[in-house]
Protein backbone atom coordinates (compact mmCIF):
# COMPACT_ATOMS: atom_id res chain seq x y z
CA UNK A 1 0.00 0.00 0.00
CA UNK A 2 1.65 3.92 -0.94
CA UNK A 3 0.57 6.75 0.49
CA UNK A 4 -2.34 8.85 0.62
CA UNK A 5 -2.22 11.70 -2.36
CA UNK A 6 -1.41 15.26 -1.32
CA UNK A 7 -4.72 16.82 -1.00
CA UNK A 8 -5.66 14.03 1.23
CA UNK A 9 -9.01 15.47 3.30
CA UNK A 10 -7.69 15.47 6.92
CA UNK A 11 -10.61 13.51 9.10
CA UNK A 12 -13.01 14.98 12.21
CA UNK A 13 -10.90 15.97 15.17
CA UNK A 14 -12.31 15.62 19.20
CA UNK A 15 -9.72 18.07 21.20
CA UNK A 16 -8.29 16.27 23.78
CA UNK A 17 -5.78 18.80 25.26
CA UNK A 18 -4.56 22.36 24.41
CA UNK A 19 -0.99 23.77 25.59
CA UNK A 20 0.81 27.02 25.48
CA UNK A 21 4.51 26.62 25.37
CA UNK A 22 7.19 29.70 25.99
CA UNK A 23 9.85 28.68 23.84
CA UNK A 24 13.23 29.60 25.23
CA UNK A 25 15.10 28.76 22.17
CA UNK A 26 13.16 31.37 19.92
CA UNK A 27 12.07 34.06 22.52
CA UNK A 28 8.40 33.08 21.65
CA UNK A 29 5.26 30.99 22.21
CA UNK A 30 3.49 28.18 20.73
CA UNK A 31 -0.13 26.77 20.65
CA UNK A 32 -0.56 23.27 20.52
CA UNK A 33 -3.42 20.84 19.86
CA UNK A 34 -3.60 17.03 20.38
CA UNK A 35 -6.81 16.00 19.12
CA UNK A 36 -8.38 11.91 18.67
CA UNK A 37 -9.38 11.99 15.05
CA UNK A 38 -11.17 9.15 13.25
CA UNK A 39 -8.17 7.16 11.77
CA UNK A 40 -5.66 7.94 14.58
CA UNK A 41 -4.04 11.01 16.49
CA UNK A 42 -3.73 14.56 15.25
CA UNK A 43 -1.07 17.09 16.85
CA UNK A 44 -1.34 20.44 15.37
CA UNK A 45 0.34 24.11 16.37
CA UNK A 46 1.28 27.25 15.86
CA UNK A 47 4.83 28.62 16.54
CA UNK A 48 5.51 32.69 16.47
CA UNK A 49 8.90 33.68 17.81
CA UNK A 50 12.47 35.46 16.72
CA UNK A 51 15.30 33.71 15.40
CA UNK A 52 16.93 37.07 16.04
CA UNK A 53 16.06 40.69 15.81
CA UNK A 54 15.74 40.92 13.05
CA UNK A 55 14.15 37.87 11.74
CA UNK A 56 10.52 37.01 13.64
CA UNK A 57 9.47 33.93 12.56
CA UNK A 58 6.04 32.02 12.41
CA UNK A 59 5.31 28.44 11.81
CA UNK A 60 2.45 25.97 11.54
CA UNK A 61 2.57 22.17 11.83
CA UNK A 62 0.19 19.20 11.72
CA UNK A 63 1.17 15.93 12.31
CA UNK A 64 -1.41 12.81 11.45
CA UNK A 65 -0.61 9.72 13.23
CA UNK A 66 -2.62 6.24 13.15
CA UNK A 67 -3.98 4.35 16.11
CA UNK A 68 -0.62 3.61 17.10
CA UNK A 69 0.89 6.37 16.92
CA UNK A 70 3.05 5.98 14.51
CA UNK A 71 3.26 8.98 11.84
CA UNK A 72 1.50 8.63 8.09
CA UNK A 73 1.13 12.97 6.98
CA UNK A 74 3.19 15.29 7.97
CA UNK A 75 2.32 19.40 6.73
CA UNK A 76 4.75 22.61 8.03
CA UNK A 77 4.33 26.00 7.04
CA UNK A 78 7.08 28.42 8.16
CA UNK A 79 8.06 32.30 7.75
CA UNK A 80 11.13 33.59 8.82
CA UNK A 81 11.42 37.31 7.93
CA UNK A 82 10.50 37.34 4.16
CA UNK A 83 11.22 34.06 3.40
CA UNK A 84 8.66 31.15 3.36
CA UNK A 85 8.94 27.52 3.18
CA UNK A 86 6.87 24.33 3.11
CA UNK A 87 6.86 20.93 4.20
CA UNK A 88 4.67 18.31 2.77
CA UNK A 89 5.65 14.68 3.81
CA UNK A 90 3.44 11.16 3.82
CA UNK A 91 4.34 7.67 4.68
CA UNK A 92 2.54 5.13 3.30
CA UNK A 93 2.59 0.97 5.06
CA UNK A 94 5.37 0.44 3.34
CA UNK A 95 7.81 2.58 5.27
CA UNK A 96 8.15 4.32 2.61
CA UNK A 97 8.51 8.37 2.89
CA UNK A 98 7.62 10.68 0.23
CA UNK A 99 7.27 14.65 -0.47
CA UNK A 100 5.80 16.17 -3.08
CA UNK A 101 9.31 15.89 -5.46
CA UNK A 102 9.24 11.77 -4.39
CA UNK A 103 10.88 9.26 -2.25
CA UNK A 104 12.54 10.09 0.74
CA UNK A 105 15.09 6.39 1.17
CA UNK A 106 17.48 8.28 3.46
CA UNK A 107 14.47 7.70 6.25
CA UNK A 108 12.59 4.50 5.00
CA UNK A 109 10.67 2.62 7.98
CA UNK A 110 11.79 5.46 10.43
CA UNK A 111 8.42 5.53 12.23
CA UNK A 112 8.39 9.09 13.82
CA UNK A 113 8.61 12.53 12.57
CA UNK A 114 10.75 15.12 14.92
CA UNK A 115 9.94 18.78 14.40
CA UNK A 116 13.21 20.99 15.52
CA UNK A 117 10.76 23.80 16.13
CA UNK A 118 8.74 22.04 18.59
CA UNK A 119 8.65 19.85 21.63
CA UNK A 120 5.18 17.84 20.39
CA UNK A 121 6.77 15.21 18.40
CA UNK A 122 8.40 14.11 21.48
CA UNK A 123 4.33 12.83 22.01
CA UNK A 124 5.02 10.71 19.43
CA UNK A 125 7.60 7.81 20.64
CA UNK A 126 6.65 8.41 24.03
CA UNK A 127 2.95 7.19 23.18
CA UNK A 128 4.14 4.32 20.99
CA UNK A 129 6.80 2.58 23.17
CA UNK A 130 4.72 2.89 26.53
CA UNK A 131 8.33 1.96 28.17
CA UNK A 132 8.09 0.94 31.96
CA UNK A 133 9.89 2.89 34.33
CA UNK A 134 13.62 1.94 34.23
CA UNK A 135 13.07 0.42 30.03
CA UNK A 136 15.39 2.38 27.32
CA UNK A 137 14.70 2.46 23.89
CA UNK A 138 16.56 3.15 20.78
CA UNK A 139 14.80 4.61 17.56
CA UNK A 140 15.45 6.82 14.50
CA UNK A 141 13.54 9.32 13.78
CA UNK A 142 12.75 11.40 10.63
CA UNK A 143 13.95 14.57 11.75
CA UNK A 144 12.94 17.64 9.87
CA UNK A 145 16.11 19.98 11.23
CA UNK A 146 15.20 23.68 11.39
CA UNK A 147 15.01 26.14 10.38
CA UNK A 148 16.03 24.54 6.52
CA UNK A 149 13.38 21.64 7.45
CA UNK A 150 15.78 19.36 5.41
CA UNK A 151 14.66 15.81 6.15
CA UNK A 152 17.67 13.18 7.46
CA UNK A 153 17.85 10.06 9.70
CA UNK A 154 18.09 10.85 13.42
CA UNK A 155 18.90 8.49 16.11
CA UNK A 156 17.16 8.63 19.64
CA UNK A 157 17.15 7.40 23.03
CA UNK A 158 14.24 7.20 25.27
CA UNK A 159 14.24 6.24 28.70
CA UNK A 160 11.86 6.57 31.61
CA UNK A 161 13.16 7.56 34.80
CA UNK A 162 10.02 7.95 36.72
CA UNK A 163 5.83 8.18 35.98
CA UNK A 164 6.27 11.49 34.29
CA UNK A 165 9.79 12.01 33.31
CA UNK A 166 12.32 10.61 30.34
CA UNK A 167 16.00 11.13 29.28
CA UNK A 168 16.00 11.91 25.62
CA UNK A 169 18.96 11.47 24.20
CA UNK A 170 20.17 12.07 20.43
CA UNK A 171 22.99 10.99 17.90
CA UNK A 172 23.64 14.84 17.97
CA UNK A 173 25.05 14.86 21.59
CA UNK A 174 22.03 16.57 22.51
CA UNK A 175 20.07 15.03 25.76
CA UNK A 176 17.68 16.50 28.18
CA UNK A 177 14.92 15.28 31.06
CA UNK A 178 11.74 16.11 29.41
CA UNK A 179 8.26 16.24 32.14
CA UNK A 180 5.16 15.21 30.67
CA UNK A 181 1.35 15.25 31.16
CA UNK A 182 -0.96 12.53 31.93
CA UNK A 183 -1.17 12.96 28.02
CA UNK A 184 2.24 12.72 27.58
CA UNK A 185 2.61 16.32 26.25
CA UNK A 186 5.73 18.37 27.68
CA UNK A 187 5.24 19.83 30.10
CA UNK A 188 8.80 21.13 30.93
CA UNK A 189 11.84 20.64 28.31
CA UNK A 190 14.51 22.14 30.38
CA UNK A 191 16.21 25.33 28.71
CA UNK A 192 13.88 24.93 25.32
CA UNK A 193 9.97 25.06 26.67
CA UNK A 194 8.09 25.09 29.42
CA UNK A 195 4.19 24.86 29.64
CA UNK A 196 2.62 28.14 30.68
CA UNK A 197 -0.83 27.22 30.09
CA UNK A 198 -2.89 23.77 29.86
CA UNK A 199 -6.84 23.09 28.92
Amino acid sequence: MTAEPMDYAPPAEELLRTVVWRNLFLNGTELCHLSRISDGWLLKGTVVGAVDEHHPLHADYAVYCDSQWRTRRVEVNRTIAANSQSLRLSVGSDGVWRSPDGELPDVKDCVDIDLGLTPATNTLPIRRLNLSIGQTVSVTAAWAKFPELQIRPLPQTYTRIAANRYRYESATGFSAEIVVDDVALVALYPQGWERIASA
